[in-house]
C-alpha cells in the first residue's frame, strides 16, 4: 500500500463530482471550527482509530479515504495510521486547508482560534521570559528555565517533533 497525494485543485474537482467524499480533517477541534473545507469531518489525529474513522465516514476498509490538515504533515501521518488499520486506499491532500483556502475551495468558517503553533510560541516565549525575570529578580538558578525551553526548541527543530505541542493538544481549550 502506498499513500496517494492530490492537490487542492484535484480535491475541488472530486468534491464537485462526489459531494459525500470521505474527507477527514485531522486537526484539533478548535482549528477545525475556525476554517475547514466544506463537507470535511473532524477526527483529530490523536483520536484517530478504526472506530472513530468508521463513525465519521462509515465503512472504510475498501477506501478511498481522504485526509487533510493545515499544511499536509498531520494528514500524511493519518494516512499511514489508516493504512495500519487496514484501509486499502488513503489519500493525502497536499498543502492542506491553507492551500485549499488559497485556491478558493468552499470553506466553512467559524470562531477564530489560536493555532497550535501559535500556542507553542506563546507558551515557550512566556516561559523563557518568566525564567529570565526570575533569574534577575530572585535567583540565578532560574536561568535554567529559558535554557531548558531553548534546548527543547532546538530539539524540536532537529527532530521535527514538539513535546510542547503534544502537551498543549491535551489542554481543554483544544478539545
Amino acid at each position: 500500500m502506498s499513500v496517494r497525494t492530490i492537490t487542492s485543485i484535484e480535491l475541488r474537482d472530486l468534491l464537485a463530482s462526489t459531494p459525500d467524499l470521505p474527507l477527514i480533517d485531522v486537526r484539533m477541534p478548535a482549528e477545525f471550527r475556525e476554517a475547514h473545507v466544506a463537507g470535511a469531518k473532524n477526527v483529530p489525529l490523536d483520536r484517530l482509530s478504526p472506530e472513530t474513522l468508521s463513525a465519521a465516514v462509515g465503512q472504510v476498509e475498501e477506501g478511498p479515504v481522504y485526509f487533510i490538515c493545515q499544511v499536509g504533515k498531520r494528514s500524511l501521518k493519518a494516512c499511514h495510521q489508516a493504512e495500519s488499520f487496514g484501509v486499502a486506499e488513503v489519500t493525502n491532500v497536499a498543502g492542506g486547508t491553507n492551500r485549499c483556502i488559497a485556491d478558493c475551495l468552499a470553506i466553512e468558517r467559524g470562531e477564530e482560534a489560536f493555532s497550535l503553533e501559535r500556542q507553542v510560541r506563546i507558551f515557550a516565549g512566556g516561559m523563557a521570559m518568566l525564567g529570565a525575570v526570575l533569574a534577575m529578580a530572585v535567583h540565578p538558578y532560574w536561568a535554567a528555565l529559558p535554557a531548558f525551553i531553548g534546548a527543547g526548541l532546538v530539539y524540536s527543530g532537529l527532530t521535527d517533533t514538539c513535546g510542547m505541542s503534544a502537551l498543549l493538544i491535551k489542554m481543554p481549550w483544544n478539545r
